[in-house]
């Protein structure tokens, strides 16, 4: 399974790449909205992990290229007091969200459950 990671804190996205990578997912990681959208826009992917406060082209936009291309389950990750944040997400079609701080194993459950729904589909 094929998974896009957009994360700007180089050590977040260590952390969980590691981990998705430790449950078998293939990972690919993107610092900012740019540079996700390149990959958006010449990969497919079965799941994207979003990271809301991106440095670059935000997350808003990006989640509309996402949306425009496709179904593709988006896993939103955001903060406690984010929760315009996570009403946006919800307006733009987010499929799930994450609050920070969370573990590897956290990760892992929604990815895995993102996943499943999206084969339902």
């Amino acid at each position: 399974m094929r998974v896009l990671l957009v994360e700007h804190e180089a050590e977040e996205a260590q952390r969980m790449a590691k981990g998705l990578n430790e449950a078998g997912y293939t990972v690919e990681v993107a610092a900012n909205g740019m540079a996700a959208l390149r990959l958006v826009e010449s990969t497919e992917y079965e799941l994207v992990i979003l990271d809301v406060m991106l440095p670059g082209l935000n997350a808003w936009k990006l989640q509309q290229a996402i949306r425009l291309k496709g179904e593709t389950p988006v896993l939103f990750l955001t903060t406690p007091g984010g929760i315009e944040d996570r009403l946006r997400g919800l307006e733009l079609h987010e499929d799930d969200y994450l609050l920070k701080p969370f573990d590897a194993k956290g990760l892992v459950a929604r990815a895995r459950k993102l996943l499943r729904r999206d084969r339902g589909r």
